[in-house]
């Protein structure tokens, strides 16, 4: 199996190319422009692997995604390359709208002229995977779910960024029949995640003994999911996922941020002890613009249609996720040095100096 992989040294897309390669054994071609997000040392542990390539590569040019398709010769394209923080779309939308409409707009048209080119069989085993977000469905009230049929409702640029991508890779399918899948997921968190979010940036911040900013009073909802039963899933969706639908991924791991902040205070105070409970450091700062109240998805369809079950509860994941940043200063500590958590978006003049995480 070929698959090329855009957006790979990034926080999901690694942990995808990590399974592929190391428990799969799959042939890799890792796509990545590596921005501020992208980090080849979340690749380390591939090193001298011949079945991973890395090639340094913007999925907005043409000419280099064509040369990628046509030298490579994939039996699958799994695209996660994509501008993903939504406060840094607040100040500068225009990047989220070049890298994920232009830029999908551009590996689509990639993978049809590559895909027209190939005999039958070789066409109808093709897929072409775009990787989203629950945030294109909008904001949930205190009941219900998001389903692969909820109308798209998005709130940032960031999420319209997404949701407009989304109907490119679907009319590119029902337009010109390329086998696309498109999945969509709840918050991701684990191993390797860039310190501007809000559960690396709690641990991190909490070690140092910083506050732990938290917006509004902490009481937005998230569907948590495990990086690696991601991976996982999006493995298993390329590869039995039926071209033209969608499949929510989604851990059934609903926790208030306040809450998921305490949970990790209280992991790091087991683990590492400190003189007072890491609880007293939080800090409650002004709410994000068009900050969604509550996101969950339901995984029904992915779960019964396609047989996958997350490995990870929350309370596990977080439990491996903080020990393993225990272990890692060597990953994060380069990271910390350049982002040290300062606030993304917009500010508010009674706020200035308050720095919290990204809150889904």
């Amino acid at each position: 199996m070929r698959v090329i992989v855009t957006g790979g040294a990034g926080f999901i897309g690694s942990a995808l190319v990590r399974h592929l390669v190391l428990d799969r054994g799959y042939e890799v071609l890792n796509i990545d422009a590596l921005t501020y997000a992208g980090n080849m040392a979340s690749l380390q542990v591939l090193e001298g692997r011949n079945n991973h390539t890395f090639l340094h590569a913007n999925i907005c040019d043409a000419r280099a995604m064509g040369e990628a398709m046509a030298g490579f010769r994939p039996d699958r394209v799994m695209h996660l390359a994509a501008e993903s923080h939504v406060d840094r779309s607040i100040t500068g939308a225009a990047d989220f709208v070049q890298t994920n409409v232009m830029g999908t707009f551009t590996l689509l048209e990639a993978a049809r002229g590559y895909w027209q080119g190939l005999d039958q069989a070789a066409r109808q085993a093709f897929r072409f995977l775009h990787v989203s977000t629950d945030e294109v469905y909008g904001s949930l009230g205190d009941e219900g779910l998001f389903e692969e049929t909820t109308p798209y409702d998005p709130s940032s640029p960031y999420s319209a960024s997404k949701a407009a991508s989304d109907h490119l890779a679907k009319a590119w399918h029902r337009t010109y029949g390329l086998p696309v899948v498109v999945s969509n997921c709840s918050n991701n968190y684990g191993p390797y995640h860039f310190p501007e979010k809000l559960i690396p940036l709690t641990i991190l911040n909490a070690l140092a003994g910083r506050p732990l900013p938290v917006y509004g009073k902490g009481e937005n909802v998230r569907d948590w999911l495990y990086v690696e039963d991601h991976a996982r899933a999006l493995d298993l969706i390329a590869e039995r996922g039926r071209p033209g639908e969608t499949y929510n991924v989604g851990g059934r791991n609903e926790r208030r941020n306040i809450d998921v902040v305490r949970r990790i205070c209280a992991v790091l105070d087991r683990l590492v002890p400190g003189t007072t409970p890491r609880e007293e450091l939080i800090t409650y700062v002004t709410d994000r613009p068009g900050h969604d109240a509550r996101y969950a998805i339901d995984a029904t369809k992915l779960e019964t249609e396609l047989g996958w079950r997350a490995q990870e509860d929350f309370d596990s994941g977080i439990e491996k996720t903080v020990q393993w940043y225990l272990d890692n200063e060597w990953w994060w500590r380069p990271l910390r040095d350049r982002y040290d958590g300062e606030r993304l978006g917009l500010v508010s003049a009674a706020d200035p100096a308050a720095t919290p995480a990204a809150q889904g």
